[in-house]
């Protein structure tokens, strides 16, 4: 049972109890909750204020730092993924045992590490550390976007969401248009735009020591009684069964409970379809995210820093991908039939783009491609999270999503250990963009396949109960006394 059912079930009891039961967050005052939560949106824009972001590949690649092209691709770069991988279940987990806040500052501590590193360090080793700190704050952000439940009451969720994720995402094309600014009109080096971040990060460390620490979280930490309520009765609804009391006992262990719920849930069609489209097309997304800049040099080595435009571009991406996801909230179809066609459609797209990418030598060509290509992302993201939390609570929405995540890194992992690391097979970054093209043009040739296949079913499944109803029709005037067919024809 979600939240919002259990809300309404205890709309039933004496309003004295009800009250009592109630958490903290849902008790404070009117006034101290919207006042928390726009602290945590303006906590959210201040810490994605960093202007040198955009533009780390062509500083580690110019006069600063003076790094090799194949240390950067097959030797520094790589150490992100495997970082994340080894990083990201830990995370995941104590964020929800250490209610938030001291994740959100061990983020803070790793942003501001990342850009002592940049300013600071002149080894492959040193850039090595400051990709594994780059994987730590990856993987934190889980800690700020679920942070605003603790903090609202259920109905509340869905618009706190989107003001805290709009947040994130003004604060990301702030930062892009500021950075592009200083670089193209300022004339400011990317060394000083470092020490600017620096700056703003640091601030940002202030901001999250002022965040107030939850009392409750999502697993860990549930408030007192949510446990008996929600921890077997939803998963037994899907299970068919009854939610007893005899085994509750080896079932609140939480992950125990975490293996048999996804086992549960991994025998629903959509929730299968969009978990894998999650696990297999994000990890192509974040690969491509992050050998792109590194494509861009190659394509265009800019000996002028005010010719590059990675700042213009990432902030033109991300309102392409803000304007895509605002309009797939709009988009009303048969997913259970047309799922597998859009996800093939869109990863045909998809691949496309990214051959167009490796292969033109037109910087402003390959810019537009990778502004299309995440746009077309962030348009089915919304759409997989509505398909796969549609019937969940928040607790296995989680729980779903932090799978997901976990195997697409793994996927990654793989891919990255083959292909980029120099003890796999150390391609450069075009022949690796080959291998990209290929890996999505597989995706899509799978989704359509499948799509045609449900199709096949669809007819096969429709044509027997429109010919059943046919049949039906067809006997009934035979059945019927004479002087009713008028008065049945009349009725019809």
């Amino acid at each position: 049972m979600d939240g919002l059912q259990r809300c309404r079930a205890g709309g039933t009891m004496p309003k004295k109890d009800d009250d009592a039961k109630k958490p903290a967050s849902e008790t404070l005052p009117d006034q101290r909750w919207k006042l928390q939560v726009f602290y945590l949106c303006f906590y959210g824009f201040m810490t994605q204020i960093r202007p040198g972001e955009s533009f780390i590949t062509p500083y580690l690649l110019g006069a600063d730092k003076n790094f090799t092209q194949p240390e950067v691709t097959n030797v520094i770069t790589p150490v992100l993924t495997y970082s994340y991988m080894a990083v990201l279940v830990p995370i995941f987990l104590l964020t929800d045992y250490l209610r938030y806040k001291p994740v959100l500052v061990l983020q803070s501590l790793s942003h501001i590490s990342i850009w002592l590193l940049l300013v600071l360090g002149t080894s492959v080793l040193a850039m090595q550390l400051m990709e594994f700190f780059y994987s730590i704050t990856m993987a934190a952000r889980i800690a700020y976007s679920s942070y605003i439940f603790s903090l609202v009451t259920p109905s509340r969720y869905q618009r706190m969401a989107s003001y805290s994720r709009s947040a994130v995402l003004l604060g990301v094309f702030t930062s892009s248009v500021l950075g592009q600014l200083c670089v193209t009109l300022g004339g400011v080096s990317f060394l000083t735009l470092n020490y600017i971040s620096l700056g703003f990060v640091s601030f940002g460390l202030i901001l999250t020591l002022f965040l107030e620490r939850p009392r409750r979280s999502l697993f860990f930490n549930r408030p007192e009684g949510a446990a008996d309520e929600a921890a077997p009765a939803e998963l037994d609804e899907m299970a068919g069964g009854g939610g007893g009391g005899g085994t509750r006992g080896w079932r609140e262990v939480v992950l125990c409970r975490m293996l048999r719920e996804v086992g549960v849930l991994a025998r629903q069609p959509q929730l299968r379809l969009w978990s894998l489209w999650w696990v297999f097309n994000s990890a192509g997304y974040y690969l491509m995210l992050y050998y792109v800049q590194i494509l861009w040099n190659e394509i265009y080595p800019a000996t002028d820093k005010r010719q590059v435009y990675n700042g213009g571009v990432d902030a033109a991406s991300t309102l392409l991908g803000a304007g895509a996801s605002f309009a797939a909230g709009y988009v009303k179809i048969h997913w259970a039939l047309w799922s597998e066609l859009v996800i093939g459609v869109v990863t045909a797209f998809q691949a496309g783009l990214l051959l167009l990418m490796n292969t033109t030598s037109n910087i402003w060509l390959c810019y537009t491609a990778y502004v299309l290509f995440r746009g077309s992302y962030q348009f089915l993201v919304p759409i997989a999270i509505f398909q796969i939390a549609t019937s969940l609570s928040k607790e296995l929405c989680a729980l779903v999503f932090g799978v997901n995540t976990f195997f697409a890194t793994v996927l990654k992992t793989i891919i990255t250990i083959i292909v980029a690391d120099r003890r796999g097979l150390g391609l450069s970054v075009h022949p690796q963009f080959y291998v990209y093209f290929g890996y999505f043009t597989l995706l899509a040739v799978t989704y359509l396949l499948s799509a045609v296949s449900v199709g096949i079913r669809h007819s096969r499944h429709k044509q027997p109960a429109e010919q059943a109803l046919a049949k039906e029709l067809c006997q009934l005037p035979a059945e019927v006394p004479a002087p009713e067919k008028s008065l049945e024809a009349g009725a019809v």
